[in-house]
């Protein structure tokens, strides 16, 4: 291309920035592959042939295909297309799921296609060590080994308790006043340590469930806390409880209010592989960090580990 637009094969090299006898043999060579002279060549002046007239065109289409292939490659390499799997522990609200994938589809590049899936942190830590998943949001504490980590969020956990017990009449409850009740926990294997930290402050504040019984669906939950002389810990947002909003309709039959002291909570952070810190996984944490906070009352907890993730909004510009 640059020969037969220059008609000069030492204009041709000055602009390429090469010699010009390795250019004339790079010609000889293309001539003698395609089986066809390119060019008509004088002392003073270099001219296209027909047949190089007519492929001029083609090698044009050629090598703005090449250069298409290799910008996509670049924005695969970069994060910025192609499919990131991703997954959310089943405590997350549906507020908070809608609000993530509002924000991340504002965010992230226009061809990146999101695959999100509902994961406990056992799963996903299984997941990433198999190459089965790039990105999630776990709780901590857990084994992080081999994972880099956003920062930390808090969402503090409040008791869901049916309506009649005494409890529910507090303003906010005393882990000791939950005395006698059986504790509805999800279970274990899902995050084990988050699992028995929780047990630990319990019995460390004065309560110490006669039984621990396990449900996750919302639902299920709420049938347990109605039926079994049990309750529930659980995040504010869980059960569809927005700031100022800590009693539940009479019909409902289950309130849920703040602990005393706020002793517990859940720990979240994003979690990618070592070295996976890409502008597609930027964007992600980007919108959950976002959704947490403004739908879940999340609040910034000490860094679990340092954070190398550049904001999403870095990569766009």
């Amino acid at each position: 291309m640059a020969v037969a637009e220059e008609s000069h094969f030492g204009r041709a090299a000055a602009r390429l920035g090469m010699a010009q006898p390795p250019l004339s043999q790079r010609i000889q060579r293309l001539e003698r592959h395609l089986g066809v002279r390119l060019f008509e060549r004088t002392s003073r002046q270099v001219t296209i042939t027909e047949a190089g007239t007519l492929l001029l065109a083609e090698a044009r289409e050629v090598l703005a295909r090449s250069e298409a292939l290799m910008a996509t490659a670049r924005r695969i390499r970069d994060g910025e297309t192609g499919l990131l799997r991703a997954a959310l522990p089943p405590d997350v609200s549906g507020e908070t799921v809608a609000a993530l994938l509002a924000h991340f589809s504002g965010t992230a590049a226009a061809g990146l296609e999101l695959e999100l899936h509902e994961l406990p942190t056992a799963q996903q830590l299984e997941r990433f060590a198999a190459h089965e998943l790039d990105v999630g949001l776990i709780h901590h504490p857990c084994d992080v080994s081999g994972l880099e980590l956003g920062p930390v969020l808090r969402r503090e956990l409040g008791v869901l308790l049916p309506r009649g017990a005494a409890a529910a009449g507090f303003e906010e409850v005393p882990l000791s006043s939950l005395t006698g009740y059986d504790l509805i926990l999800f279970p274990r294997a899902g995050a084990p340590a988050v699992y028995d930290d929780l047990l630990t402050t319990c019995a460390r504040n004065g309560y110490t469930p006669p039984a621990v019984r396990h449900a996750q669906g919302t639902s299920f939950v709420r049938g347990l806390v109605l039926s079994a002389e049990a309750v529930a810990l659980s995040p504010r947002d869980a059960h569809g409880q927005g700031e100022g909003d800590q009693r539940q309709s009479p019909a409902s039959g289950v309130v849920w209010r703040p602990l005393t002291g706020a002793p517990l909570a859940l720990r979240h952070s994003v979690a990618w592989p070592g070295g996976r810190g890409d502008a597609a996984v930027a964007a992600f944490a980007e919108a959950a960090t976002h959704a947490l906070r403004s739908t879940a009352g999340a609040s910034p907890d000490l860094p679990a580990r340092p954070l190398h993730l550049r904001p999403a909004s870095e990569y766009w510009l």
